[in-house]
């Protein structure tokens, strides 16, 4: 069995803890939290698992780490204190852990990733024996494993379209929706999420990473950015109102351009309910959410996949799959040694021994 912690217990951190729970594999042995409310309480009813695990939530990091786990799951937020992200996951790696976290968006692609970032966590380590794979909760497959397993399916491929569509009207995180993307904010307020290059930040590496997989060079990264407001206010039963007029939803593109044409592309749509921006595409049969990957080309091919998990939190599901494509590289990641990798590498893994289990 494979030691191992879950740091942070959120909408990531939560599916964790159940997808370490599942793995034949992996044995959980801690759980870290940053509120004092949670300290104490069983994973098990952090995780609305259902049962309890055993585990205790505790908040001292220096005792959990000095146990030498052989792998921590980073589930904590990295979207607000990005340089306190790394440090905590190079603590990590500095004790000989494997890390599997969506937090560092820069260390979506190894191979171009800034300098200063890959450079601390690859000294990082080196010093204690870790190892490192990153990748998107939103989620990450679907914008490198999933685009480049089908378009191994066609002949000619003119462009590669990965989508995420969401109505976050029952999304719980009050913080993401109303301040990072600006839902319920009037139109002409900046959120962080939407500003000129964060978008490129933060999806820009698995443009490179799909480039690099599909041998072509970019010519460079282009945003496109579209906002409407909701026509009537609307209540949410996680968030409360989101007033008539201000922001109900974002279409945003982020596109890989090659030879002068955008081929390489990453879209979000999300709403705050489904009545804003009707003409968008939307989840098939009024779900909550959807990722789609378009093929553009001979064959043309489309895949939907749909997720859903945690009751009425129903967009909760894509991060379950984040955290499962996370969790299920442990083992691997265990057995290929010391190092930094990213999705190229790490092979999705089948479900071995959990067909039927619960």
């Amino acid at each position: 069995m494979i030691p191992t912690v879950v740091w942070g217990t959120g909408n990531v951190g939560r599916a964790a803890i159940r997808a370490v729970a599942a793995h034949p594999m992996l044995s959980l042995v801690a759980v870290l939290v940053s509120s004092p409310a949670k300290v104490g309480k069983d994973a098990g009813e952090l995780s609305d698992l259902g049962r309890r695990l055993g585990v205790a939530a505790t908040d001292d990091v220096d005792a959990v780490l000095s146990t030498g786990p052989r792998a921590v799951v980073y589930a904590a937020s990295g979207d607000v204190r990005p340089d306190g992200a790394i440090e905590d996951i190079a603590r990590a790696l500095r004790a000989g852990a494997v890390v599997v976290t969506p937090s560092v968006y820069g260390m979506y692609d190894c191979t171009n990733a800034p300098d200063d970032i890959r450079d601390v966590l690859a000294g990082a380590a080196r010093a204690g024996g870790g190892s490192l794979f990153v990748s998107g909760v939103d989620p990450g497959w679907a914008n490198d494993a999933l685009p480049l397993l089908i378009s191994g399916l066609g002949s000619d491929i003119d462009a590669v379209r990965c989508q995420e569509i969401f109505d976050y009207s029952t999304y719980d995180q009050e913080e993401a929706v109303r301040d990072l993307i600006g839902m319920g904010h009037p139109l002409d307020h900046q959120p962080l999420m939407l500003a000129e290059g964060i978008p490129t930040m933060i999806w820009g590496g698995q443009l490179r990473m799909m480039a690099r997989a599909l041998g072509v060079e970019l010519d460079g990264i282009e945003e496109t950015l579209e906002r409407r407001p909701l026509e009537t206010s609307v209540v949410t039963g996680t968030m409360g109102e989101f007033a008539a007029g201000t922001q109900g939803a974002v279409r945003l593109e982020v596109q890989g351009v090659v030879a002068g044409e955008p081929r390489i592309i990453v879209e979000h749509i999300t709403r705050i309910h489904a009545t804003c921006a009707p003409d968008w595409p939307a989840p098939p049969d009024g779900g909550a959410g959807a990722h789609r990957v378009i093929i553009e080309g001979r064959p043309r091919i489309e895949v939907t996949v749909e997720a859903t998990d945690e009751g009425e939190n129903r967009a909760a599901g894509g991060n379950a799959t984040a955290a499962g494509r996370l969790v299920n590289a442990i083992d691997w990641l265990v057995e290929a040694g010391p190092g930094l990798y990213d999705a190229l590498d790490v092979p999705l893994r089948p479900a071995v021994g959990r067909l039927g289990k619960k």
